[in-house]
C-alpha cells in the first residue's frame, strides 16, 4: 500500500487535502506525550488497567505520527513547497 500525499478514493485533492497533516502531526505528538505521562503515573500508583489503556493510546499515537510524517514527505515531493499548520 503506497503512502501517497492523499489516500485513494478520498474527497481531497493535492491542493486541498482531505486531512490537515501538519495539525494532525501536532495533535498526535501531544497525545503521545500526554498518554505516556498518564500511563507512567497510573502504573506507578497501581491502577494498571487504565495505565495499560494509556500505553495502548500512546502506541496508536506513535503509529499515527509515523504515517502522517510519511504522507507529509510524499506531499512535499509531489508539490515541493511548505504548508502552514492548518493545511
Amino acid at each position: 500500500m503506497p503512502l501517497d500525499p492523499q489516500p485513494r478514493g478520498r474527497r481531497g485533492t493535492v491542493g486541498h487535502a482531505y486531512s490537515p497533516l501538519n495539525l494532525r502531526l501536532v495533535l498526535a505528538a501531544f497525545v503521545s506525550v500526554v498518554s505516556v505521562v498518564f500511563a507512567v503515573l497510573l502504573l506507578q500508583t497501581g491502577v494498571t488497567v487504565f495505565g495499560w489503556l494509556f500505553v495502548a493510546l500512546a502506541v496508536v499515537a506513535a503509529v499515527d505520527l509515523v504515517v502522517v510524517q510519511l504522507r507529509r514527505r510524499a506531499r512535499r515531493r509531489a508539490e515541493g513547497d511548505g504548508h502552514s499548520l492548518f493545511e
